[in-house]
């Protein structure tokens, strides 16, 4: 086993089990798979469910849209010569900025572009006629060696509508009503583990097995599979970080038709009902969720083909013709959308149910959309889909799933937040509906029994293309609850190198070894930090990934020792296609092991990306994850050093003139399973392996830094994700922080947004807002298309730069704050990130905000988001709460909703009293400068004038706080005016000369006469302060007061 394995194995936030699948790789040829004909199966669906009362078939699939055109290869390009690139990526002909960010135009703004129409993503002037081009200047646009601007920015008729989907018109065919299934109680088995039974469907007498079972800490478990399937059915692997451990449940009641399931703490009851079959959640009596009460239960079950042998011949066009209409509407054995065919050589396997959330109608998760922070009631034809898609610029407000998937959605009411966790990787589509029901009173005399209370119900339908029902039952109570549940199955956030928590200057593409060292000089130049810059595709040779371009990166050792000289650090590209060249040593060897996913017929798949014609790496294979991560030593990897680390992008996958931009559902992959099955964890396959590499690479010693564009439950286990392709506008902006705090509430912590855009050019008030807003949000990192103005933070005028340096210092001297809750999130899985409701869980009108958030519990930020704004509204929640300006210090007169006036120098962030904040006394060139830096802490009180806080503090690096318990764990106590500094009950052994220097105490009453410091051996000494009576801050000065010492200040 390699170091980085059993690193991966003792770390408990990258713990990942190996596959319990052989080594072996091996797949079924061309001649060992069957094709199914061109024919329906059976009039009945092999659910056996009830048709739609409407009788009309939805349009065929693509219909009447103009789609690109399928199996057109590119073929690479000469050595050297520079591919024409896709999504806002121009010809190299355009004249280029010069070094540093010198504009070519000689100007420090840019102005804002005009509203993209519909079918125009990111509404970049140069990309409009591009969207309107024929087929014909597509097909033009793919003559060898160039990859079109337009392969990836196209228009919406390149994605599939919901009615699109035929899995999901199939399921649409059945109708809220009795359900027709019947559970056979005579079949239960009870054990330590679980409870098992079958349930029959009336129709086709197919029996399924439905286990539930009970997991520590609140959470239950209902998997659903055939009794006897035909073959295995998938059931996702990896992304548990271990099997959980069972809890037994006891029969308390089985009689009449229903099974009661108790748990050991007798808290919870599952009422199984047999006819139709219905399982109710309840917790104390008090109904929380139900399954199946809508009757939604849906189960394809695995058929051989519908005739003995495969037409051939006429009798195969015949039986084509003849069943062409049905075959359209239900696509159960092949699938046409415009010009692809997806053909199921297994049939047709969807499966879903239905969720009542009883009392709740705020629900919050399932990312990745880019929509409202709470979801909303879906029509038929507009659920919000969970499929991992490349969609440059995509549109806002919109269900469409993009780069990533989290199957985990969350409901909350005042007093109970609940989750439904839904293990499946294959396209997933989810309905919601939220209505007023009336229930019986619950207590009383039969005189009140009989009255009844509206309350809210709100239903959640689940829909899966394929796989088993694995579902797991998040009872909470509390959302901090419903946290440590997901991470206590799928892993906590990964604890980032500290490096990585600075500002990250990235573009597509800084061009050469001299821009590099140019922009790096601007940051010193300008005295604004940074701790990263990033190269992004053209800095390999020829999208040859693992390479550098040779003229224009002709030592890469020495430009990453220039850097870390500086204390800083280089992030390269790393994309899963690999160019098809047999020169290629990637490439070659993968060729050669079997190591690239195949098409139906059992070939290499082929499809287009950066490099032109290109294969995809089998991530799914734990040998190819091996294999992959060993490209990563420094051996390998020829030109790298132990500061570079790795973006992953395009990995949905994205296949340029792919279906939907992607790979063919009926790919394959390691042990025969379709691409259909594992499409959402390509990317979380790709990343955990990236992320191995760069652990194994140091012996295990070092914490790896990756960044994903695809994503699955369980990513944040491997690094960071961002939101992908956003555009260079204020809604884009605005959008932005409900989409984090989504990705937030679903595990993954360290997630952000392009600053300023990606596509597009920002005018620079726009900039100036998203640097501000980024610099309090996890993952900060400017980013821009190689077809963007350069936008580095210094060229939009002195006084912008003025305003964006600031921000950026801002969020270096929180750094000790960030990297403190970077730990909670690590080991108590507490979102960095949150909305308002998980902090005030009681205040329902924090429920619907997502203009304004918490980071940790102590900071609300509210981002300006509108252009030209002179105030803000502010949502202060809690009565009960003090709020203090955070730059201010002064305490703000009212809760509730306030009025407050912004100008551009900076956006309102205010500080909750109760809390003490973490801070470095100022910002430095990099982190790195930062490490001896002294810290002070900002004490704010609330109405019973006391305040808690905390400190986390270790190397900044390695594993060492883990395996070695090198880490500081500081806590802070404010009460009766005495302010104390004591280790906590789990620290470690981390030291550090680093001290105090300062104390802010915000609210403070009178002016003290004296104030005293105290260390733990009982030396003391007179401390200097002064009182500012308007805001009631004392600042206590020249403290030098250890950190990792205990120490009493005290207060008269």
């Amino acid at each position: 086993m390699s170091t980085g394995s059993r690193h991966l194995e003792r770390c408990p936030a990258l713990a990942a089990p190996a596959s319990s699948s052989t080594a072996s790789s091996r797949r079924r040829t061309a001649s060992g798979r069957r094709q199914p004909p061109e024919r329906d199966a059976a009039a009945i669906p092999p659910h056996g469910g009830r048709r739609s009362r409407a009788g009309r078939a939805p349009s065929a699939p693509g219909g009447g849209r103009r789609l690109p055109r399928a199996g057109v290869r590119a073929e690479p390009p000469p050595d050297g010569a520079r591919t024409v690139t896709a999504p806002g990526r121009p010809s190299p002909a355009r004249p280029r900025s010069g070094p540093a960010g010198c504009r070519a135009d000689g100007a420090p703004g840019a102005a804002s572009q005009a509203r993209p129409s519909r079918g125009e993503p990111g509404g970049r002037p140069s990309l409009r006629g591009a969207l309107r081009a024929s087929a014909a200047a597509m097909e033009e646009a793919l003559t060898p060696g160039k990859v079109g601007v337009q392969d990836e920015a196209v228009d919406k008729s390149t994605f599939k509508e919901c009615n699109q989907i035929a899995f999901y018109r199939r399921q649409k065919r059945l109708h809220p009503g009795k359900s027709l299934y019947r559970a056979l109680l005579d079949s239960v088995m009870l054990s330590d583990e679980n409870v098992k039974f079958h349930i029959i469907h009336e129709e086709n007498k197919v029996l399924l097995q439905v286990e539930i079972c009970e997991i520590e800490g609140n959470i239950f478990r209902l998997k659903i599979d055939e009794a006897t399937p035909l073959r295995a059915r998938y059931k996702v692997p990896d992304v548990l970080t271990k099997e959980p451990t069972t809890q037994r449940l006891f029969i308390s009641q089985k009689e009449a038709g229903i099974l009661v399931l108790s748990s050991v703490s007798e808290d919870y009851k599952l009422q199984v009902t047999a006819n139709p079959f219905q399982v109710e959640l309840q917790s104390k009596g008090e109904t929380v969720l139900s399954m199946n009460s809508n009757g939604l239960l849906y189960f394809e079950h695995l058929q051989p083909l519908p005739c003995d042998r495969k037409p051939t011949g006429e009798n195969e066009e015949a039986a084509s013709d003849s069943c062409k209409g049905k075959q359209e509407d239900l696509g159960l054995w092949q699938e046409k959308f415009g010009s692809f065919l997806d053909v199921k050589a297994h049939g047709p396997s969807s499966v879903g149910t239905d969720f009542s959330l009883h009392g709740f109608d705020h629900v919050y998760g399932i990312p990745q959309h880019t929509e409202a922070l709470l979801l909303k009631n879906t029509s038929d034809g507009d659920a919000y889909r969970l499929y991992n898609l490349d969609i440059f610029g995509h549109k806002i407000h919109d269900k469409i799933g993009i780069y990533g998937s989290v199957p985990l959605l969350l409901a909350h009411k005042p007093n109970r937040t609940a989750g439904i966790f839904w293990l499946n990787s294959s396209e997933t589509l989810v309905d919601i509906s939220t209505k007023a029901v009336a229930e019986p009173m619950s207590s009383g005399s039969a005189a009140e029994a009989a009255k009844q209370r509206v309350v809210p119900l709100t239903d959640v339908r689940w829909m899966s293309e394929s796989g088993i029902i694995d579902v797991f039952l998040l009872m909470g109570p509390t959302a901090f609850d419903i946290f440590k549940q997901f991470a206590q199955l799928t892993g906590t956030q990964a604890l980032p190198p500290l490096f990585s928590l600075g500002y990250h200057q990235c573009r597509w593409n800084y061009e050469d070894e001299q821009d590099v060292k140019a922009v790096d000089a601007g940051f010193d130049e300008h005295d604004i930090p940074y701790d990263v810059i990033w190269l992004d595709i053209e800095h390999t040779d020829g999208k040859r990934y693992f390479t550098w371009d040779k003229k224009k990166f002709q030592n890469p050792r020495k430009m990453q020792e220039h850097l870390r000289k500086k204390k800083r650090k280089l992030v390269v590209i790393v994309d899963p296609h690999i160019k098809i060249d047999p020169t290629y040593t990637l490439y070659s060897q993968a060729k050669d092991k079997g190591y690239f996913v195949k098409d139906r017929n059992g070939q290499d798949f082929e499809g287009i990306c950066w490099p032109g014609s290109s294969c995809y790496l089998d991530f799914t294979n734990p040998e190819v994850r091996k294999w992959y991560a060993d490209q990563f030593t420094f051996k390998t990897y020829k030109g790298s050093t132990n500061i570079l680390f790795v973006w992953n992008d395009m990995n949905e996958p994205s296949v340029f003139k792919g279906a939907e931009l992607t790979m063919q559902k009926d790919a394959v992959h390691y042990n025969n399973w379709e691409h259909r099955e594992v499409h959402n964890l390509y990317g979380f396959y790709q990343q955990m392996a990236t992320a191995e590499g760069l652990i194994r690479r140091s012996s295990g010693k070092e914490r790896p830094f990756v960044l994903t564009r695809s994503f699955f439950a369980g990513s944040q286990k491997y690094g960071a994700v961002w939101t992908g392709d956003n555009t260079a506008e204020w809604s884009y902006l605005k959008i932005s922080i409900p989409m984090l705090l989504t990705i937030s509430m679903a595990g993954i912590s360290f997630c952000g947004a392009d600053v300023g855009g990606f596509i597009g050019d920002p005018e620079p008030e726009l900039l100036v807002r998203w640097y501000q807003a980024g610099a309090y949000q996890p993952f900060f990192r400017g980013h821009s298309n190689m077809e963007s103005k350069r936008r580095e933070p210094w060229l939009f005028g002195e006084k912008n730069t003025q305003i964006i340096r600031e921000a950026i210092r801002e969020r270096y001297v929180l750094l000790p704050y960030l990297y403190t809750l970077f730990y909670r999130a690590h080991t108590a899985a507490e979102p960095v990130m949150r909305p308002l409701w998980v902090e005030f869980p009681g205040k329902t009108e924090t429920f619907g905000v997502e203009n304004e958030y918490m980071l940790g519990n102590a900071l609300l930020v509210h981002p300006v988001t509108e252009q030209e704004a002179k105030a803000v509204s502010v949502l202060l929640p809690g009565s009960e709460e003090i709020w203090y300006d955070f730059r201010k210090f002064k305490r703000m007169e009212d809760s509730g909703t306030l009025k407050i006036p912004v100008t551009l120098e900076n956006i309102p962030v205010f500080q909750r009293g109760g809390t003490v904040i973490p801070l470095k006394t100022r910002a430095a060139k990099s982190t790195e400068w930062m490490i001896d830096i002294s810290y002070e802490l900002h004490v704010a009180l609330d109405t019973e004038a006391c305040a808690i806080g905390e400190l986390y503090l270790d190397d900044g690096h390695s594993f060492q706080y883990l395996h070695k318990k090198q880490f500081l764990y500081q806590k802070f106590t404010f009460q009766k005016n005495i302010l104390s500094s004591s280790r906590t009950e789990e620290s470690g052994k981390y030291h550090t000369t680093c001290v105090v220097e300062r104390v802010i105490v915000l609210g403070f009453g009178q002016q003290p006469t004296f104030v005293t410091a105290c260390s733990k051996d009982g030396k003391g000494k007179e401390v200097v302060f002064t009182y500012n009576m308007k805001t009631s801050a004392l600042t206590l000065e020249n403290l030098a007061l250890s950190v990792d010492a205990d120490w009493q200040i005290y207060i008269n």
